[in-house]
């Protein structure tokens, strides 16, 4: 059996990995749900009704402890809160497991990448920034990179619509961590432009950028992300020279967190509050991620009316000729799992972890998604939860970002 465990299973992105594996993973594979709410981890657990699926409450700020739990693991796939991402990367070397996250958001991938040695010494994989973006965004770059001799760009797009009824409506749709959502919006963005990473300013960048249907026109932001991070890395080979991320979000959405950030509640400095035993000190952010990941679960009334639209778009020379590749993955959602386009972050993971054990990744050593994972296979397990890949091959660089 070998032995896949989800830290942070029970969470938003953790609990669609779960389902994933329990949904498509071979029958020699263990499914763990670890978990620091071990009820909530259980309840999961109980809910597949698959043997293979267990559950365990683990705290990975206890490395020793987490270590003996998590002791025969195969692979750890980390769900929790990207600060804690070095922490689970030192318990995935104790106990030699391939090691798979969402992402560092930049600054954290970073230092993640320098554990590159560590990682290729005892023969395993840390797979850094395999959701949606970065991850789907990463191979989608590959993909046309691929293609080129040459590549001056490297622009990452996500844009999203939703027109789902729920009940109840949540005062704040989120798909993940609010309090990660707050730092992609109060943190500087990284830019690589003229062969340099400079920093610009939050949630600039909003020029109109048209998506395929039904999508459409948005108007995408730079926010802080971990593609920019690794892409130039990459194909600095290549002669790559501008890099760069930009997310589209709902208006109503956008307004409803920049009011947040405004008011203080994206700081991470400690502010003194009352409390019935007297004086504490919390961080604002993690108050009002308390709150806003407590709100009742919606639930969709009627059919799910949700897509959404990964692009890369890759501008480079072939046989001297100046082209644009632009790749997209479209994602309408998988229904009869009961999630929505949010699969096309929580399985990426689970797909990863698969293709380690089918021996389809064999790259070792602490490596972005460009690097490990091979596009055309990937693509083909993308296909079975409903996400297509589509690509076109335009001459010139016109193309707009």
């Amino acid at each position: 059996m070998k032995r896949i465990i989800v830290l942070g299973g029970a969470g938003a992105m953790g609990r669609i990995t779960v389902t994933d594996l329990a949904k498509t993973s071979s029958p020699d594979v263990e499914i763990v749900v670890a978990d620091y709410d071990g009820r909530k981890a259980e309840a999961l657990a109980r809910s597949l009704g698959d043997p293979r699926v267990s559950a365990a409450r683990v705290d990975v700020k206890d490395r020793a402890g987490a270590a003996r739990i998590l002791k025969g693991a195969f692979a750890i796939i980390n769900s929790v809160q990207y600060q804690l991402n070095l922490a689970v990367m030192e318990i995935a070397l104790d106990v030699r497991a391939h090691y798979i996250d969402l992402g560092g958001l930049f600054h954290v991938t970073r230092e993640q990448l320098k554990f590159h040695d560590r990682f290729l010494a005892i023969g395993r994989t840390a797979l850094v920034g395999m959701g949606a973006a970065p991850g789907i965004t990463n191979i989608l770059s590959r993909f046309a990179a691929d293609k080129l001799d040459t590549v001056a760009e490297i622009h990452t797009r996500v844009g999203s619509m939703d027109k789902t009824r729920y009940e109840p409506k949540p005062a704040l749709a989120l798909a993940y961590s609010l309090k990660t959502i707050l730092e992609e919006f109060s943190l500087r963005p990284a830019v690589f432009t003229n062969g340099e990473f400079i920093f610009v300013e939050p949630m600039s960048g909003d020029i109109p950028h048209r998506f395929p249907a039904p999508v459409g026109l948005r108007r995408p932001m730079y926010t802080l992300h971990s593609e920019v991070a690794t892409l130039p890395l990459s194909f600095k080979h290549k002669g790559v020279r501008e890099a760069s991320f930009k997310i589209a979000f709902d208006g109503e959405f956008l307004d409803r967190v920049r009011f947040l950030r405004d008011l203080g509640l994206g700081s991470h400095d400690p502010i003194e509050v009352m409390s019935a035993e007297g004086p504490v000190l919390v961080a604002p952010v993690d108050v009002a991620n308390k709150v806003a990941m407590s709100q009742p679960v919606a639930k969709a009334v009627g059919p799910m009316k949700q897509y959404e639209v990964v692009r890369a778009v890759v501008k480079g020379t072939k046989n001297g000729k100046k082209l644009t590749w632009v790749v997209d993955c479209h994602t309408p959602g998988m229904p009869q799992w009961g999630i929505g386009v949010d699969i096309d972050t929580g399985t990426p993971p689970a797909i990863a972890a698969q293709m380690l054990a089918a021996g389809e990744i064999t790259e070792r050593g602490a490596v972005p998604p460009e690097i490990a994972v091979p596009p055309e296979p990937f693509f083909k397990h993308l296909k079975k939860r409903r996400m297509t890949v589509k690509s076109q091959c335009k001459p010139g660089w016109d193309f707009s970002v």
